[in-house]
């Protein structure tokens, strides 16, 4: 799956059982964290189900199933990384900024971020 992607489980928030999510890695600021972005907002059921559960298990490159814990980011930390996603990777924000806004059907992003902490066992 390499780096740039990650499969994310989470529980359901409503029924408990296992959810899977793949989401692009936005930004690694440390060896053993992850910032993930919910593209549709807080209304993302992913993004929901792991709000209210945050012990999550993640596989990404090597590493497989590895338990970690989803912190959420401030609003300017988030906006801060968006911004710096743009810079690193123009193309790619070339497309996926005009599909978000036309989801969220609004033209300023304000799209929450999570930390993923890994909590090797």
């Amino acid at each position: 799956m390499g780096h740039r992607l990650l499969l994310l489980e989470h529980i359901g928030r409503k029924t408990g059982a296992r959810r899977y999510a793949v989401l692009e890695v936005v930004e690694r600021p440390a060896p053993d964290e992850y910032v993930i972005v919910s593209g549709f907002g807080e209304r993302a059921q992913w993004y929901r189900n792991v709000v209210a559960n945050p012990h999550v298990r993640v596989s990404v490159g090597f590493d497989r199933d590895v338990p970690a814990v989803a912190t959420p980011m401030d609003r300017e930390a988030a906006k801060a990384t968006l911004d710096n996603y743009a810079q690193n990777h123009p193309q790619a924000w070339a497309r996926i900024e005009p599909t978000l806004a036309a989801a969220l059907q609004t033209p300023e992003l304000d799209l929450p971020m999570l930390t993923l902490s890994l909590t090797r066992r």
